[in-house]
Order: C-alpha cells, then structure tokens, then sequence
C-alpha cells in the first residue's frame, strides 16, 4: 500500500503554481490588511464591548458587599434587566463557540448560537425580574452610615440615570474632574466624574458607554431589516426580470422618494417614541439600496452555466436563489451595509439631538443637545465627548466598508505576473 506525501505550501518549487485561498478568506484578509479598516474595527469593537458589558463597567450598585453583620450581598447582579443577562450570556457563548469550539463547521456554530439565543431570550424575560423600584443611593448611604464592611465597585460607579442628589450639590451640569477632594462625598466610591456631569446631574461617562447600546442596536437592527427585505425583492426582481422587474424598479423608486427624516419626524410626534419603531421605520426605508445591489448581480448571475445546469437538475426556486445565487451576489451588499449602519445611528442621534430621541434612555445625541444652555452657554464637555463618539463610529463603519470596496473591486487589485 502506497502513501501520498503531504507537501507543503512553502516547499513547491518556484515555477509550480500554488494553490490559493478561498475568495471570501482572500477579500477578509485584504480587508483587514488595510490601515483604515484595523482602526475602524478596533473601534468598532470598543463600542462593541462597551454595548455587553455596560452594566458592569459603569453602575451605582456594587458588584459584592459585606455588611458589618457579615453578610455578603451582590446588589448589581440582582438589579440586572433581562437585556443585561441575555447579551452577557450570548457573548459568552460567542467567545466560546470561537475560541473553543473552532473546529465545529460554520454551520453548526451558526445553528447553536440561533437555538441559544432563542432559549436565552426566553428564559431572560420569564426568570429575570430586577426590582421595580430602584434606589440608586441605598449603598452609598450604607457606607456613609458604617452599615457596610467594604464594597467592590465598578469603575464608573454610577448608573446613567443616577442622579447623584446624595453626593452632590453643584449646580449641573458640571465640567470634568480628576482630583477627589477630602470633603468630596464622591471619595465614597472612589472616583470622581471623568467627563463630567449634564443637565440632571447623571455622569456623563455612564450615559456615553450605556448609549453604545442604543447606537449598536438600531444600527445593527435597522439594517438586517432593510437586508432581509432588499435581498428578497432585489432577488426577484433580477431572477425572474421582466415585467417583475418593471413593477419593482417602480416600487424602488417609490420608497427611495420617502423623505426619511420627516416620517421619522412625523411619527415621534404622533405616536409613542420607541427605538423599535425607529428600527422598523429605517429598516423598511432603507431597503433601496440594497436590492438594487441584488438585482444587479442576479441579473449578471442568472445566465451562468452552473445557474442554468440547476435549473436543468430540476432544483426548486428557493434552492437557486438562496444556495447558488445569493452566496456569489451578496458581497456588494454587504459593503452598502456597512454603510447603512453608519446612517442609522446618525438618524437616532439626530432625533435625539432635536429633543425627540428615546424617554429616560442614555443617547450620544441627547447629550450633545445639551451642549447649549437656556441662557446661551456653552458646555465645551456636552459637545466634545458624544460629538467625537458619534463622529468616530460612524468614521469607523465608513472605513471598513471603502476597505470592503477596495477589497472586492477587481480593478483596484494588483496582478503579479
């Protein structure tokens, strides 16, 4: 019985052809490549963590504390809404299904973390129940009293809607401050407010890291509401063609003639602020462009031969369209993609910055309305902060999508010869 020898890349003469990588591994690794995209990813990635992990990094109540009768309570974990634990859980179970589990197929990974997150969600809203009252201040009077042996805080140990009145007295909003002075109350957890105080009193810190969540997710949301309705009209539309074509361009051109902004306007003011209607309202929207992109490449794919060698096996619709087809005409969608999520998160902050945003929700456009004061004032950390986090996310998703672009646009690729 004879063997094959395995022969490495690297040991095949000069004049042998080596195999190449798969083209979407060789599209991510010229993406990643790019100096522009690494630095919006990284961004992207900061905001990211800053969205989970929000209720740890920046909380008024304590992770542990031991009262002087030698109790240990957690008062931050059961103070935790059914949000808070399901993104904690499913970025668990991401990093393990990575990092651990990195040998399971993409399909099977895929699989497990669809059924996890349903499961979670489930169980999140029907087992998690926070108390109804919260009284941020409860352990900073304990420890004000001697009730408390020692406390571990978070790092920023105010929650973003914590007002702080127990603590301080200082006309708000208040610049940033570093130093903790010795008659300072806020010595009782530790550090002072880094980028200040708005309008309520709420620390600005908190709200910046909290209202990554509202950033991330109507972006995120918005725009998998306008993929999922884009890629099955723009499919259509350039598989079948013709008269269905027709009727489609028309309605294209219909909702690319809705002017966003106003509809947006028009039903914060007649209905319920809610960042879910937000979401429907911009996913349905936004949806444009990307069946556009779909039609486009269905209609170059539609006469290829392994697309007519399917259509001679006998195989259903759904099989051509979203087995064969889609997998080699998305990618240009995913790069508009990347630009819809910049466009979502402007529009939320935009709302929020003309007053009309989210009720009691930490925004970065909330907080940059109140850069300028009644009276006419400036507040130059109102401005600064939210302005450079919302400049610098959207900044980011631009980056990655020209490197998307840059990666796939045959024209800007070099040939060796």
């Amino acid at each position: 019985m004879s063997s094959a020898a395995v022969v490495r890349q690297d040991d095949l003469p000069a004049g042998v052809a080596k195999p190449r990588r798969g083209w979407v591994a060789d599209v991510i690794l010229r993406t990643v490549r790019d100096t522009g995209a690494l630095i919006g990813l990284a961004w992207i990635a900061v905001v990211g963590l800053c969205a989970v992990f929000a209720p740890l990094l920046a909380n008024s109540f304590p992770y542990l504390v031991k009262t002087t009768d030698g109790r240990l309570i957690s008062p931050m974990w059961t103070h935790l809404k059914p949000s808070d634990v399901i993104l904690l859980v499913l970025a668990v179970v991401a990093v393990a299904l990575l990092i651990l589990f990195r040998r399971w197929s993409a399909r099977l990974r895929f699989w497990v973390f669809s059924a996890t997150t349903v499961v979670t969600i489930g169980l999140g809203f029907l087992f998690v129940s926070p108390p109804q009252s919260v009284v941020y201040k409860e352990y900073r009077l304990m420890q004000a009293n001697g009730e408390i042996a020692w406390a571990v805080y978070p790092p920023i140990p105010f929650s973003p809607s914590d007002r702080l009145r127990d603590i301080s007295h200082a006309v708000h909003p208040t610049p940033p401050t570093w130093s903790i002075g010795e008659q300072d109350p806020a010595r009782l957890t530790g550090m002072t407010h880094w980028m200040g105080t708005e309008r309520t009193g709420s620390d600005i810190f908190s709200k910046m890291i909290h209202a990554c969540r509202i950033a991330m997710a109507i972006g995120f949301i918005a725009t998998g509401i306008g993929l999922f309705i884009g890629v099955i009209i723009g499919g259509v539309m350039g598989y079948f063609s013709g008269i269905v074509d027709l009727l489609g361009m028309r309605l294209v051109e219909i909702f690319q003639a809705i002017p966003v902004l106003f509809l947006l306007l028009t039903f914060v003011a007649f209905f319920e602020r809610s960042i879910y209607m937000m979401m429907v309202i911009l996913g349905v929207t936004g949806w444009t462009s990307y069946a556009r992109f779909i039609r486009a490449e269905f209609l170059r794919l539609r006469s290829q031969d392994f697309i007519q060698a399917a259509r001679a096996c006998g195989l259903p619709l759904t099989s051509i369209l979203f087995k064969h087809m889609l997998p080699n005409g998305v990618t240009p969608v995913l790069i508009a993609a990347s630009f819809g999520v910049a466009s979502a998160i402007l529009y939320e902050s935009t709302l929020s910055f003309l007053g009309l945003g989210l009720v009691d929700e930490p925004s970065w456009g909330q907080l940059l309305e109140q850069a300028t004061g009644a009276g006419g004032g400036f507040y130059w950390w109102l401005a600064t902060f939210p302005g450079m986090a919302i400049f610098l996310t959207v900044f980011a998703y631009n980056l990655v999508g020209e490197a998307l672009r840059d990666a796939i646009d045959p024209h800007s690729q070099k040939t060796s010869h």
